[in-house]
C-alpha cells in the first residue's frame, strides 16, 4: 500500500488529506475561507494567502491524526504546484518542502486541474474506468473540455474564452444580491423559478468546443440592473425592483448549463468516449448533472459533493497514479527547486 499526504492551497481552501493507494481516503481536512471573502464578493488573494499561513500547520497535523498513522509511514508528500493564486500556492509548496525535507520523503508537485479529474477515482464504491473518456472541468477559475485517453494522457478540446462557469455564477450572484459563492445560491433560487422566463443567449453555438460566458453575464446585467441616474451621489447600478430573482437565476443557470452540456455530449460522441466525467466545483450543480444524463446515452460520472470543491485528497490521488510505482521502488526524485506554476494546462502534462 502507498500512503500519500496531499496538501492543497491553490485558492481559498487550506486542505490536507491522507490517501491509500489512490482510492481510499484515510483522512481529509479542509479549512474554508468563504466567510473571509464573502464581504468582497469574491476571493481576495492577499487575504487568502495570509489565511493559508495561519491554518496550514494545524490542518496537516489534524489530517495525520485522523489518518491514525505516524509521519514516518508516509510514502510521499504531494502538493498543488499550480494553477492558482501565486501567494496561496507558495504557502503550500514551501510548507510541503519543509515537511518533506525534515522527514526525508519524496515531494511531488501536482496539477490542480488533474486533481479535479482524479477526484472521480475517490468515489466509493469505485468502478473501473475504460478509456477514452471526455472530461468537463468546471470551477470558479476554470472551464475546460478534455479527451482523456489514459492515466496522465490529455488532449484539450476546448475551454472558456473569458469567464469560467463558476466565475459567471459568482458575478451574476452579486448582481442578484445573493451571498458568495454564487453557484449554490443561484441553484437554490432557481429551484423556485421559471427557467423560460428570460431568453438569455447561448454563446459560441459553433463547431468548436470553446465556451464564452461574458456575453451571458452582460445580458443578465442589462436585464436586471437600473443604470445610475447621472446624479453624482448615484454611482452604482441597482437591482430592479420589478424582476423575479428566482426566475432570473433559473433562466441564467439554464443558459449556462445548456451550453456546457451540448458541447460536452457532442465531444463524447465525436471521440467515441466510453463515459462523460464531470468535475470541479460547478459539477455539484444538480441541473448540470441531470441535463448531462439526459443529453447523452453514455454513463455520466461525477464526484460526491464533498469532493467537488477544492480538497487535498484529489491531489494525493493524482500522486499515486502518476508516481506510485516510483514510490514503491524508492526511485522517486524530489525537485527541491519546485516553484509555483500559476498557469499550467493539462495538455502540457507528460
Amino acid at each position: 500500500m502507498t500512503y500519500i499526504l496531499g496538501i492543497e492551497s491553490s485558492c481559498d481552501e487550506t486542505a490536507a488529506a491522507v490517501v491509500i493507494d489512490g482510492k481510499t481516503i484515510a483522512s481529509s481536512v479542509i479549512a474554508s475561507q468563504i466567510d473571509l471573502h464573502a464581504q468582497y464578493g469574491g476571493v481576495f488573494p492577499e487575504v487568502a494567502s495570509r489565511a493559508h499561513v495561519e491554518a496550514i500547520s494545524t490542518v496537516v497535523d489534524q489530517a495525520m491524526r485522523e489518518a491514525g498513522i505516524p509521519y514516518a509511514t508516509l510514502d510521499g508528500i504531494a502538493v498543488t504546484q499550480g494553477p492558482g493564486l501565486v501567494g496561496s500556492l507558495l504557502v503550500g509548496i514551501n510548507y510541503a518542502k519543509g515537511l518533506a525535507m525534515s522527514l526525508n520523503k519524496p515531494l511531488m508537485g501536482i496539477n490542480h486541474l488533474e486533481g479535479h479529474v482524479y477526484s472521480l477515482w475517490l468515489t466509493q464504491p469505485f468502478r473501473e474506468v475504460e478509456f477514452p473518456v471526455v472530461v468537463l472541468i468546471v470551477s470558479g477559475g476554470h472551464t475546460e473540455l478534455l479527451l482523456m485517453r489514459g492515466h496522465g494522457q490529455y488532449e484539450r478540446l476546448g475551454g472558456t474564452l473569458d469567464d469560467a462557469a463558476g466565475e459567471a455564477f459568482d458575478k451574476v450572484g452579486r448582481m442578484l444580491n445573493l451571498p458568495f459563492p454564487g453557484g449554490p445560491h443561484i441553484e437554490k433560487a432557481g429551484q423556485n423559478g421559471n427557467a423560460s422566463a428570460y431568453a438569455f443567449p447561448r454563446a459560441k453555438r459553433d463547431d468548436s468546443y470553446d465556451f464564452s460566458f461574458s456575453g451571458l453575464k452582460t445580458a443578465v446585467m442589462r436585464e436586471v440592473m437600473v443604470k445610475p441616474s447621472g446624479d453624482k451621489t448615484d454611482k452604482k447600478s441597482q437591482l430592479r425592483t420589478d424582476i423575479s430573482v428566482n426566475d432570473v437565476a433559473a433562466s441564467f443557470q439554464e443558459a449556462l448549463v445548456e451550453t456546457l452540456v451540448i458541447k460536452t455530449a457532442r465531444a463524447a460522441k465525436t471521440y467515441n468516449a466510453t463515459e462523460v466525467f464531470l468535475s470541479g466545483g460547478v459539477s455539484a450543480n444538480q441541473r448540470l448533472r441531470a441535463m448531462m444524463k439526459k443529453e447523452t446515452d453514455l454513463p455520466v460520472r461525477y464526484p460526491p459533493l464533498n469532493l467537488c470543491t477544492d480538497n487535498a485528497a484529489m491531489i494525493a490521488a493524482v500522486a499515486h497514479f502518476r508516481y506510485g510505482d516510483k514510490l514503491k521502488k524508492g526511485t522517486m526524485p524530489t525537485d527541491w527547486d519546485m516553484d509555483v506554476r500559476t498557469m499550467w494546462s493539462l495538455s502540457d502534462m507528460r
